[in-house]
């Protein structure tokens, strides 16, 4: 009941024009739905998630699995010949740091790297370096052009680190037979990892694509925080994702009932991603 009913609570306001402060609502049928058709801004936002659920999974699984081969089997003189990179133990602890953070935090600290003035970070370095220019500062945050791939960059890096424990995990559950004998068939790592690691951490693979591609859908925490305007998605809607603009429709425009409609389109797009991510990626399961 604590789960089932909020949706379906949703789903019927979305056929309403509730403004979300009154008991007192109207049936409308689908001119919600009609409308979002219609509306740029919810476009936009649609194209931005699309982006996201492209980049951040795909760009984050990549990392998460270069970083956990080589802190587990991308060194050589182990037992078996198997063993990590030399100080493998200590990146373990560098990469999974950012999980000990929320997101609300990362996200300030972000904005303190991604400050237009001299005093942030990336620019203060690019200007300690001779790169930078003093009197034009680059404005990560409110460049229409640069913003959202400013949030790319924050969730892969927040994300990696995460997904790399979880690789590694499942790495350190493969014999390490497999491994002795891939080398023994002379075997480099590229190879290795092509030939053996990948196949038998298809299902884990899966599991993060999912996750990362709900999380993707969503953001909401991350720019809201990062990002000007009420409820994030700025400069001029660059940002924009569902999320966001279904808060600032709810909150500040009091257009409940069309943020619902945002809400049950939202999460059908979730079940479809999910669904078609499984199909996709879906293998014979391979015994070890």
């Amino acid at each position: 009941m604590l789960v089932i009913w909020p949706y379906i609570q949703t789903i019927s306001y979305s056929f309403t024009d509730w403004s979300g402060a009154s008991q007192n609502f109207n049936f409308v049928g689908f001119d919600n739905y009609t409308e979002l058709a219609k509306d740029d801004v919810f476009v936009k936002a649609l194209q931005h998630n699309a982006l996201l659920l492209v980049l951040v999974p795909t760009l984050t699984i990549l990392l998460s699995l270069f970083f956990a081969f080589m802190v587990n089997v991308g060194g050589r003189g182990g037992a078996g010949g198997v063993s990590g990179v030399k100080g493998s133990g200590f990146y373990r602890i560098i990469f999974f740091f950012p999980q000990v953070l929320s997101i609300a935090i990362l996200a300030i600290l972000f904005k303190a790297v991604y400050r237009g003035d001299d005093s942030g970070l990336i620019n203060g370095s690019l200007q300690a370096i001779g790169l930078g220019d003093k009197s034009n500062p680059t404005e990560w945050l409110n460049d229409p052009d640069l913003v959202l791939w400013c949030i790319i960059f924050v969730m892969v890096w927040a994300g990696a680190g995460f997904y790399m424990v979880l690789f590694s995990a499942a790495m350190q559950s493969i014999p390490k037979d497999i491994y002795e004998a891939a080398l023994l068939d002379g075997a480099g790592r590229l190879q290795t990892f092509f030939r053996v690691t990948l196949p038998l951490l298809w299902e884990t693979i899966q599991t993060a694509w999912v996750f990362l591609a709900i999380l993707s859908m969503d953001a909401f925490l991350l720019i809201s925080t990062l990002t000007s305007q009420d409820f994030g998605g700025g400069p001029d809607h660059s940002s924009e994702v569902i999320s966001t603009y279904l808060m600032r429709n709810f909150q500040t425009y009091s257009k409940s009932g069309y943020a619902c409609a945002m809400g049950v389109v939202m999460l059908l797009l979730t079940l479809i991603v999910s669904i078609v991510t499984l199909r996709l990626s879906r293998r014979d399961r391979i015994e070890f």
